[in-house]
């Protein structure tokens, strides 16, 4: 498995203005998302790898960046098995 993910095609993330959050959107639903899971899912581009991830959320939050690394990854393989995300490179 590579360390590049991407969005699951079948889901769309958008930010649901009504719900003052981000969502994944799929065909039977919707996933309200946590603000750290919309801040992963955000950087999930295809071309960004888990470790650049990683480094842009603990540029962004200086504060709690001991507990990124660990909770990104935690996070990255939680959206794998839900399908959410999938690693093609």
């Amino acid at each position: 498995m590579s360390n590049f993910p991407k969005l699951n095609p079948l889901y769309r993330l958008q930010f649901e203005k009504a719900q003052n959050c981000y969502v994944l959107l799929y065909p039977e639903g919707m996933v309200k998302l946590s603000d750290s899971a919309s801040e992963v899912l955000t950087l999930v581009d295809g071309s960004t790898n888990d470790e650049d991830i990683v480094k842009a959320l603990q540029q962004k939050f200086p504060d709690a960046a001991q507990l990124i690394e660990t909770d990104v990854k935690e996070f990255l393989v939680e959206a794998l098995e839900k399908g959410w995300i999938k690693y093609d490179r």
